[in-house]
């Protein structure tokens, strides 16, 4: 007697067929090519953070190294400015005064001279010592009376009754000097008390 006949679906694939077809629901294998990366352990990780960090930290020190190296040239530079300032700084006034010396001196070799030639030689070396003066900002403080008084300027000595308002300059005493801006010297004056 023969097999039954099994009722064959023309679509259904053959035994050999089925077992290569994959079912719908399955998940496809990963092959080597698409291989995910497998996740380092914690340890290395904190191992390449480390490494890096004293990279970092060498890399700072290094750093902080050439600023502190370059802060001690500035201020050393700084220092032999500030002593040369010192050393050279009245170069321009002391050269100034040389002439002023010098006529003095020729004054002093002529002793035959009439009073009318020294009194000229003076007064020319009065000029060269003024001329030293305004090439080196120097200017008199030279209070007239009826000013008012500057106690940044002047010097009061007393007061003294007088013509002028009370608290102006009475009477200049001597001379004062400015270097720049700076009071190098205060007028002397007597300031005027008013009138009595």
């Amino acid at each position: 007697m023969s097999a039954p006949q099994e009722d064959l679906d023309p679509q259904a694939p053959s035994g050999s067929q089925a077992q290569d077809a994959a079912p719908e629901n399955t998940v496809p294998q990963a092959t080597p090519d698409t291989a995910t990366p497998v996740a380092q352990g914690p340890g290395e990780d904190l191992a390449a953070l480390l490494a890096e960090a004293q990279d970092k930290v060498a890399d700072y020190h290094d750093q902080l190294l050439r600023a502190h190296a370059e802060v001690e040239n500035v201020r050393r530079r700084a220092q032999e400015d500030v002593s040369k300032a010192r050393k050279f700084g009245t170069e321009s006034f002391a050269e100034s005064l040389i002439p002023v010396r010098d006529s003095l001196e020729a004054a002093l070799a002529h002793a035959d001279q009439s009073l009318e030639d020294w009194q000229k030689g003076v007064e020319s070396t009065l000029r060269q010592l003024n001329n030293a003066f305004e090439r080196n900002q120097m200017h008199e403080i030279a209070p007239v009376p009826g000013e008012a008084f500057d106690p940044h300027r002047h010097q009061a000595i007393s007061t003294i009754p007088s013509e002028h308002a009370q608290g102006c300059v009475a009477q200049t005493l001597q001379k004062g000097y400015l270097i720049a801006d700076r009071v190098l010297r205060p007028a002397l004056v007597m300031v005027s008390a008013g009138q009595s």
